[in-house]
This record gives C-alpha cells, sequence and structure tokens, in this order.
C-alpha cells in the first residue's frame, strides 16, 4: 500500500507504557502507515459482545510500565495513523453521499494493557473497538502475531485488521450495534451467535467497502487485496478452531468461517456501498455468509 510521506490522523492517542490506566496524549497526524484493521477479538479473547456487557466499565488502576519505543513500532505507529486518516476520508465521503455526518473516532496505542469504557483488556484479546466511548485500541505487537500466529503478512493484512475495527464504529454511528448487541440477553446463546457472526461479517463488508474508496485513490499495490483476503481466511472461526482444539463447534462462532470472511470483504469491496450485509435482514444467517 502507498503510505510513506502521507499525512496522517489527528486521532490517535498514545498510552504505550501507562499499562491500564486512561490518560494518554494525542497525537498529531504524522508521516506514516497503512490501515491496521484490528478485528474484536481475532485471537478468540471475546467478541463484541463480551465487549459491550462490559461496557458500564472495568475499572483496574494499571501501573506504568517501561516501554521503549523501537525502529519498527515508530514505523507502524505512523503506518496506522496514515491508515485511520484514509479511513476518515473514505467514510466522510460515504456518509455525506447519504446525507450523513461522519464522527471520526480516536485509535488508542497501548502495550501490554488498557482500560477503555467497556473494562481493561490485555494484548493477548487482540486489537478491538469499544462502542462505550467510541475508541479503537491497538497494541502494535499485533503485527508480528498477525504474520507469525495467523501466517497473514505484508501491510495491507494490517489494514484489513484495522478497516474491520473501524467497520465496528461505522455501525455504531448506523445504529446497527444497538440492534443486535441487546438480543443477547433475549436470545439462546447459539441464536445470538448467529446475529453475532452476521454483525461481524459487515465489518469485514465495510473493510472491503474501505478498501475499494483506497484503491479509487490509487493506494493499492499489487498484491494487496491478497494480502487482505489471506488475513480474513486467517482469522475465521473454523480455522481458529481446527488449529487450537482439532475440531470445529459451529454453534460456537462468533465472527465466522474463513470462506465467509472472505467473502464479505470482497462483496464490500466489489459494491463500494453503505449497509450492505445488515445483520438484521430476514434470512441471512441462511443467506451462505
Amino acid at each position: 500500500m502507498q503510505w510513506k510521506g502521507r499525512q496522517g490522523s489527528g486521532n490517535i492517542e498514545d498510552r504505550r507504557g501507562m499499562g491500564g490506566m486512561g490518560g494518554g496524549r494525542l497525537v498529531g497526524g504524522g508521516i506514516g502507515g497503512i490501515i491496521l484493521v484490528i478485528i474484536v477479538t481475532l485471537l478468540g479473547g471475546g467478541g463484541p459482545g463480551d465487549i459491550m456487557s462490559a461496557i458500564t466499565g472495568g475499572g483496574g488502576t494499571g501501573s506504568t510500565v517501561v516501554y521503549q519505543e523501537s525502529a519498527q513500532d515508530k514505523e507502524l505507529a505512523e503506518f496506522v495513523s496514515v491508515v485511520l486518516a484514509d479511513t476518515e476520508n473514505i467514510w466522510h465521503e460515504k456518509f455525506r453521499q447519504e446525507g450523513l455526518d461522519y464522527k471520526e473516532p480516536t485509535l488508542v496505542l497501548y502495550s501490554g494493557s488498557v482500560e477503555s469504557a467497556c473494562g481493561v483488556s490485555g494484548a493477548s484479546a487482540g486489537p478491538f473497538y469499544c462502542p462505550g466511548d467510541q475508541k479503537l485500541y491497538i497494541d502494535l505487537s499485533f503485527y508480528d502475531e498477525l504474520q507469525q500466529k495467523f501466517q497473514a503478512p505484508g501491510d495491507f493484512a494490517m489494514a484489513y485488521v484495522i478497516a474491520h475495527e473501524v467497520g465496528h464504529h461505522v455501525q455504531t454511528l448506523l445504529g446497527t450495534t444497538n440492534k443486535v448487541m441487546p438480543l443477547r440477553g433475549q436470545l439462546s446463546e447459539a441464536q445470538f451467535n448467529q446475529y453475532l457472526v452476521r454483525f461481524e461479517l459487515q465489518a469485514d463488508y465495510y473493510a472491503g467497502v474501505w478498501a475499494r474508496g483506497a484503491q479509487g485513490q490509487q493506494l493499492l499495490e499489487e498484491g494487496d487485496l491478497e494480502e487482505a483476503l489471506t488475513a480474513a481466511s486467517a482469522v475465521g472461526d473454523d480455522t481458529l478452531q481446527k488449529k487450537a482444539q482439532g475440531y470445529v463447534v459451529p454453534e460456537s462462532f462468533t465472527h465466522g468461517t474463513s470462506a465467509q470472511r472472505k467473502q464479505a470483504f470482497y462483496e464490500g469491496f466489489e459494491s463500494g456501498r453503505l449497509g450492505g450485509m445488515d445483520p438484521m435482514a430476514a434470512g441471512s444467517a441462511a443467506s451462505g455468509w
């Protein structure tokens, strides 16, 4: 992806080295990066449903830890900033076309653990979006995990991860989150998981919508789409369960299969339309998402 030398976002809050404490400093949009599209618990550490259930907050005093920014972290932070700026530009335009206003989220960089309106989370939970404060949270060590654990290398794989999390922000702004999450208390776990899968697949779809916009601005390079599709496939529920336990339990899926995640991203890329793949649409669970 073409990212070096371009302006980054001003909506970056750097809390690295602060442990689970809040606060942090806003970092202006420097020169930087590509799109970190972080998946709400790619690693099965808790999906958006778990985050929503903790939205009343979870305390934690946190502790200050020694943090020394490496050259790789510096470049990754710049990359994330540029990617976030790209999502801002594209979603502002998409919302404007629909007569809507886009409210930009803040992206929080942290190391180790972090406190949000959704509670205290560790890096092992993976990148996530908290609708309670409308912020994205990313530990940059996830970049190495994406390459090594998930075998999904490349800057656009990271861009897909961030775009997915920004997709959750779009869902919050459009009211989708407030339609889906209350169902948790009304349905069985297996029934709610079907809606949760569709909710996550729509975030993948929105990541694809963003990628189409990035292509329209001639920011994509050869192989970028393949990197995103590889990442989407690597974090499918079936693939992760097979690796972890040797078999799959479909009723426990919360994000969709590898094939579904790839398809959702690609459908968003092909359509470029706001509002596609509505999780509440009748029959969508059986539509082959």
